[in-house]
């Protein structure tokens, strides 16, 4: 196996980096500073990032097409012109609760979105899970402190989520054609008695679920069985979430954050809210885009 290198693909400091897609299209990474409404652009051959103010908090984007682009944020799924910057409001989600923003999200191969909700403060059970397609919204999980880990096999048959509050990472079966659960969740991964917290997930060709180990200072990989199979140290204490990126979408592009660290604890993890870059092995997939009806 080659040899990993971690780089730094921005040096933009984040206070809590989040949501990495990458557009095969225009060969850009996307992501967000949740907590001060911005949205991040960057091409992978290199130049400035371009950064986007978005007056809400925000957390993911996912490609509609090559004009528009749709965002989750605190009020709900907002249609982004790309050319402009202009946001227009699609769906509302949770719009009249002020305690509450969108998390994690991740579009299935059908193109459904499953989008998370959370209370700004980590209230304990204030977030939901939701399923949107085709304009259709409905909620599939209620009571969730931290919706994280989102994310899809490639036939659209495995769905994997969880709330980062349990410490458990779960699998449920998935109907291919509509992306809405099927059967019980059950736990795929037991990290409580692990350092660090589950955050953002992707799914590869292989099977492989690629974590960003929150608290762990790691990316770890699980196998289709659950077991672990790979540990990437990482420069920062706090990564958020992966995304495959590049032509063959060989490489993971990583967030970090420096969200609920003293003074000191920032002295101590210089590089943490920078985005990284990771030239390892991994058969990854271009996110699908989502449709809006």
């Amino acid at each position: 196996m080659s040899e990993t290198i971690v780089s730094v693909f921005s040096d933009h400091v984040c206070q809590l980096g989040e949501g990495p897609c990458y557009d095969p299209a225009a060969d850009t990474l996307y992501w967000f500073d949740i907590v001060n409404g911005q949205l991040l652009e960057q091409r992978l051959s290199g130049g400035a990032v371009k950064i986007h103010e978005l007056s809400q908090m925000a957390s993911a984007i996912a490609v509609i097409d090559d004009r528009r682009q749709l965002i989750a944020t605190e009020t709900g799924l907002h249609v982004r012109d790309v050319a402009t910057g202009k946001l227009t409001l699609h769906t509302p989600i949770e719009a009249d609760n002020t305690v509450t923003r969108s998390n994690d999200s991740r579009v299935h191969p059908c193109g459904a979105l499953w989008v998370g909700t959370m209370g700004k403060g980590e209230e304990k059970g204030a977030g939901s899970i939701y399923w949107f397609f085709k304009g259709e919204l409905r909620r599939l999980y209620a009571d969730i402190t931290v919706p994280n880990s989102i994310c899809f096999s490639e036939d659209g048959t495995i769905a994997h989520y969880t709330d980062t509050s349990t410490g458990l990472l779960m699998r449920v079966g998935c109907d291919p054609a509509t992306g809405l659960p099927v059967g019980e969740p059950k736990v795929f991964v037991d990290h409580r008695s692990a350092r660090g917290y589950i955050d953002g997930s992707v799914l590869d060709r292989d099977g492989i679920l690629w974590n960003a180990c929150w608290g762990g200072g790691v990316v770890e990989a699980y196998g289709p069985d659950g077991k672990l199979v790979r540990s990437v140290a990482m420069p920062v204490t706090q990564p958020s979430c992966p995304a495959f990126v590049g032509r063959n979408a060989d490489r993971l592009a990583v967030t970090s954050a420096w969200s609920g660290k003293s003074e000191k604890q920032r002295l101590l993890d210089p590089q943490a809210g920078m985005t990284f870059m990771l030239d390892i092995p991994v058969n990854g997939r271009f996110e699908p885009r989502v449709l809006i009806g």
